[in-house]
């Protein structure tokens, strides 16, 4: 059976309230991003960690990913800030995790200056970024070597990710196969300017191993203007959810908060209950 969650703070900032309310909402498995005692994960002591360890067993819950937000940045910076930056903090994230127990560890896509076609970031990173490639393998064998699972989830701000194409090409050349897979953010890539459509999830399907979800109201020119619930979404949630869940790629589904502008009139009161309890009802056919 397929399990949903969703970011942590999305049930309540303060953290134990989100515990209490997730259990409450049916949840078994967290998603661990940050407001975790008032920090993110990464901030977290060792002290700070096992507390909250004790919290989510004493509520008979575990953790399925702890959501670092690691090599999200621009390579622009270069390979000595983001090796001072973002490579350090392996080790870190490698504590928190011995203590947290998560199934899977989550990085980011970094950022790039996007320049000509939609497929051309992968080409640019080959020719002028290409230590990331080994800079990130170090860091997918480190947590690998741990236990851990890793997954890399695509962002949506001048990403890397804008097309299919990109991200295939992006895995082939990292080639760590047994060790990581892709995270698909439906809406981070409808961002990045391909709308999320059945074909591009069995284009993406053998990379897959985590789904995020998120509403969205498309304008007229099929980009995403407007925050939603899922029910109300311009692209097909409830298809490609049972997909997902018939080909067994994400044993564990998360929710997101919907990007976009507000619109008039629209009720976006309890959206992540809501959201919730829709997707629920979609999985078990009600």
């Amino acid at each position: 059976m397929t399990k949903l969650t969703m970011l942590n703070a999305m049930a309540s900032p303060d953290f134990i309230q989100s515990l209490d309310t997730q259990a409450a909402w049916g949840i078994e498995v967290l998603d661990l991003k940050d407001r975790i005692w008032g920090k993110s994960l990464l901030e977290l002591s060792e002290e700070d960690a096992e507390r909250a360890a004790l919290a989510i067993k004493e509520r008979e819950l575990t953790v399925h990913c702890m959501s670092t937000s690691l090599f999200h940045d621009d390579l622009e910076r270069g390979e000595n800030y983001f090796r001072d930056t973002h490579l350090s903090q392996i080790e870190q994230t490698i504590k928190i995790a011995r203590i947290l127990r998560p199934t899977v560890i989550r990085l980011l896509s970094p950022k790039i200056e996007r320049i000509g076609t939609l497929t051309d970031s992968i080409g640019r990173m080959k020719s002028e970024f290409a230590w990331f490639f080994p800079m990130l393998r170090d860091a997918v064998d480190r947590l690998s070597d741990e236990g851990f699972g890793v997954t890399i989830e695509n962002e949506c701000e001048r990403n890397i990710f804008s097309h299919p194409q990109e991200i295939i090409e992006f895995f082939e050349i990292l080639n760590r196969p047994d060790s990581v897979y892709f995270t698909y953010d439906v809406q981070n890539l409808w961002q990045m300017g391909t709308f999320p459509t059945l074909d591009v999830y069995r284009t993406l399907k053998p990379l897959i191993g985590y789904f995020h979800l998120k509403g969205g109201r498309a304008g007229e020119d099929g980009r995403l203007l407007w925050k939603s619930t899922l029910e109300d979404a311009s692209w097909p949630v409830a298809e490609m959810t049972l997909e997902v869940v018939r080909d067994g790629v994400s044993p564990v589904i998360c929710l997101n908060p919907s990007h976009g502008g507000k619109l008039e009139c629209y009720d976006y009161s309890r959206m992540f209950q809501r959201d919730l309890d829709y997707i629920r009802s979609v999985i078990l056919g009600e």
